[in-house]
């Protein structure tokens, strides 16, 4: 069997963009928002590598690939697997971390407590392999696991017996990417853990600040070393460039720190790292549209006027959501989904829908709407689209289906998942070997471990889903889905009808 290779994000980067009208597809407040918000955390426990902790909670997980970092005699343990194999991509997880710390920073005070202490364990999760890829001198570490090898098993990540090989860029090599991200990534976090532990933030924003460094002295695409493009590619090669993360990464650094030199940085390198191209995309490879989000919140509340182009860039995406504006041209499926065509299309779901509850928080604490040509957008329209989408995602669309596993009477069975598809190593302790895997890759059998809360890559345009394990587009989860829309359903289970 020539087991399906699995990469949505590869083929996410081409975007077609349609003028559309949203169609009116009933959206209602029955969800129960907190549960799925609870439920979006705990699927970062099901992607966990390494040694796991004694109140783990799926438990149908075990630890797995405890040597990682040999080759290197260091210690790489622990962090994310991306999606439904068993690589660690530093790129994605170091975006998800971002993702999962920003949506605390915003809406951690909307989450209940509980739930608040849980995000922030998966967060450090992260944060803590993070660390560790960039605990060594003109070194990061940016991917551990040969994907080709990988790709072509099905098998457990307990049982991993395929090549851990450690891809690492030491300068003059450029990472500038990868760094960049990883920049933000930690500077982020330490906001998150500022109150809780203050120690542990301090240690954070020291290596963020160290990771910047790195990414701006040696400038230039991870991928485009041939000692590493050989792994990330086609998967995460950096498709969009470079200087959107060196942007991203300084905008972090200067929301953190206040420091003028990071502020400085953004306002006099954004023509040269083309602050103003691509400006309605935004995931792990393309920063720019969360990119001006953030910073406009310093245009807006801290008056920084010589940063107006990003708040200006910002609103231009913006009314590029927005059905009835004269610059309307994003896709919506008939159901009322936004759609990008290339697969895994929740993750621009799910990151758009944050942006859109950002956006509308720093336009609505200065008293300020959308001025998008023809027509005059509130907050509140902002905060509705949103809502449609989670709405969607959660079980209102045509299909009746909730995208989130776990939630609701009706989600994927089948997704594409190998730690879930497989009987659990608690059910049956004999290794499943490589290609022994198979037959359950081939089954048509519900994946018998749920991975609660993971959300898949979603319906087609025409709003048709059809719960098939081996189409990777549509039912492959990623962590990159998950860790914005934590932030999306925390809003809700505080603001469950923004009218």
């Amino acid at each position: 069997m020539k087991t399906t290779f699995s990469f949505p994000h590869f083929l996410a980067s081409i975007f077609t963009l349609a003028l559309i009208s949203l169609p009116n597809f009933a959206s209602s407040s029955h969800h129960d928002y907190q549960e799925a918000l609870s439920k979006a955390i705990l699927f970062f426990e099901g992607q966990r590598s390494g040694f796991l902790p004694q109140d783990q909670r799926q438990s149908w997980r075990a630890n797995s690939a405890l040597s990682d970092g040999w080759t290197y005699n260091t210690d790489l343990t622990g962090g994310y697997y991306d999606a439904g194999d068993n690589v660690k991509f530093g790129f994605p997880m170091a975006f998800t971390t971002t993702m999962l710390a920003w949506s605390v920073i915003e809406f951690g005070d909307s989450m209940p407590p509980n739930e608040q202490r849980n995000a922030l364990v998966a967060i450090r999760w992260a944060t803590d392999y993070l660390l560790k890829t960039v605990s060594q001198p003109n070194r990061i570490f940016v991917q551990v696991g040969d994907p080709i090898i990988d790709h072509n098993c099905w098998e457990r990540p307990e049982d991993m017996d395929t090549a851990r090989t450690v891809y690492a860029v030491d300068s003059p090599n450029p990472a500038s990417d990868v760094a960049g991200e990883t920049a933000a990534a930690l500077a982020a976090s330490s906001v998150a853990f500022k109150s809780s532990d203050p120690g542990y933030s301090d240690t954070l924003l020291r290596n963020a600040k160290k990771a910047f460094e790195l990414a701006d002295t040696y400038r230039g695409a991870y991928s485009d070393n041939p000692d590493v493009r050989g792994g990330v590619c086609p998967f995460y090669c950096d498709f969009d460039g470079y200087q959107d993360e060196l942007l991203w990464g300084a905008a972090w650094l200067s929301r953190v720190t206040q420091d003028s030199g990071f502020f400085d940085y953004i306002q006099n390198n954004g023509k040269t790292l083309g602050a103003e191209e691509n400006i309605n995309e935004f995931g792990w490879d393309n920063k720019h549209a969360g990119l001006n989000v953030l910073i406009s919140k310093e245009v807006l509340e801290g008056n920084m006027y010589t940063l107006e182009s990003y708040k200006a860039s910002a609103d231009s995406f913006m009314c590029t959501l927005i059905p009835d504006s004269s610059s309307s041209h994003i896709e919506y499926t008939p159901g009322g989904l936004i759609y990008k065509p290339g697969g895994s299309n929740l993750q621009h779901v799910t990151s758009i829908s944050f942006l859109l509850l950002v956006y509308a928080n720093y336009l609505s604490r200065t008293s300020q709407s959308l001025n998008c040509g023809n027509i005059n957008v509130s907050p509140t329209t902002l905060r509705q689209i949103a809502k449609k989408q989670v709405d969607y995602i959660l079980g209102d669309n045509p299909m009746g289906m909730s995208y989130m596993v776990g939630y609701g009477d009706h989600f994927p069975q089948r997704i594409h998942h190998r730690g879930s598809s497989l009987p659990s190593i608690k059910d049956h302790p004999q290794p499943i070997a490589c290609k022994e895997g198979s037959v359950y890759f081939n089954s048509s059998s519900p994946n018998p471990n749920v991975l609660v809360g993971a959300l898949v890559g979603g319906p087609g345009e025409d709003d048709v889903y059809n719960d098939d394990r081996a189409d990777f587009r549509k039912s492959e989860p990623t962590t990159y889905i998950n860790a914005p829309f934590v932030g999306v359903l925390a809003y809700f289970v505080a603001n469950p009808n923004p009218n």
